[in-house]
């Protein structure tokens, strides 16, 4: 499972006021429009509800790699992103770790929302989440999230295969991002606001905060080759020495570190890839050089419209005026 672009496309027929068994029937059609494997469409069907949370999590994580890399010169177009994931790149790392990221933060807030029929709030077995019950609040289910996650992907031990063990590493990162993010939540209940009672329950960060961790990580990424530990007789990743190691061993990539193993094209001109940067817009103090590829940019000037002296009239509605600015747009040359 991953962000191919192919399934952001999709438009599932709506879950209309329906019999159950139409109902039933409108979710297997959702499944079977997935681009799943063949087990995967088994665990869909059997689950009321993970058709949509798929979507939702495809369509996070679509809009989530397109904001990151908004000012790149691989801005995360749905273009060639079927070719990019057959390669070993620090792009397709990225892709595999805000897929599992983003599904696993949609099953754990479907999950709290209601909107799964196999799972509830967080239900982990301490005395805070039951008091937040008590209180109407709904933990996110971290847990079942990442449990069902596991299941659905299907992750086993891969042999010697170097490009599997990268994307299972990559694919475990972005499940560690939404890990790390949860926090805890609390709310005060009292009388006059007073905090005689307080109530905790975990909930996950903004997808934002997780995005741009792994933007981080993807800034970070670690090129890395396989190695086999004579102890145990299997293969493991291998990456650049870190100081304290011996040059004789080389080092294991830590375990939020994203992982490649080949170097990145330049995205400069149009490939199998992506379309290339010519047309870019981009920031003449910024990145205007680099994502130009020296080719130069285009200057444009333009008028733009936008609201202005805005004022709240009695009783519930603002009036503003039109207002027009000059505005100039930078982009790259052919």
């Amino acid at each position: 499972f991953s962000l191919t672009g192919k399934e952001a496309l999709t438009h599932f027929p709506a879950l209309g006021p329906s019999t159950s068994s139409a109902q039933g029937k409108v979710h297997v059609k959702q499944c079977d429009l997935l681009k799943l494997s063949r087990k995967q469409k088994r665990l869909c069907r059997r689950e009321p509800g993970l058709a949509e949370t798929l979507r939702d999590a495809i369509r996070l994580g679509v809009m989530e790699c397109q904001y990151q890399f908004r000012s790149e010169r691989w801005n995360c177009s749905l273009e060639g992103r079927t070719s990019l994931l057959k390669r070993g790149f620090k792009e397709t790392a990225f892709l595999y770790a805000v897929s599992s990221a983003a599904l696993t933060h949609s099953l754990a807030r479907a999950c709290s929302a209601g909107r799964m029929e196999r799972c509830t709030c967080d239900d982990s077995p301490d005395l805070e989440n039951r008091k937040a019950w008590q209180w109407g609040v709904c933990g996110d289910n971290l847990k079942y999230s990442t449990k069902f996650l596991k299941k659905f992907l299907g992750q086993k031990r891969i042999g010697k295969d170097l490009r599997a063990k990268v994307d299972i590493h990559n694919t475990n990162v972005g499940i560690k991002a939404v890990k790390n993010g949860l926090k805890t939540t609390c709310k005060c209940h009292g009388v006059s606001g007073s905090c005689a009672v307080r109530t905790c329950w975990k909930q996950l960060s903004p997808f934002h905060e997780i995005g741009r961790l792994l933007k981080l990580r993807y800034d970070d990424a670690v090129k890395v080759f396989s190695t086999t530990n004579d102890a145990v007789g299997h293969s493991a990743l291998a990456g650049p020495q870190r100081h304290s190691h011996s040059p004789k061993h080389p080092a294991s990539p830590r375990s939020t570190d994203l992982v490649y193993v080949e170097d990145s094209p330049s995205f400069c001109r149009p490939s199998k890839y992506s379309l290339g940067t010519a047309g870019r817009t981009c920031s003449r103090e910024g990145n205007c050089d680099s994502m130009c590829c020296g080719r130069g940019y285009n200057t444009q000037s333009r008028l733009v419209t936008f609201s202005c002296h805005c004022q709240v009239q009695w009783c519930c509605y603002v009036e503003c005026q039109q207002c027009m600015q000059e505005e100039v747009v930078y982009s790259c040359k052919q």
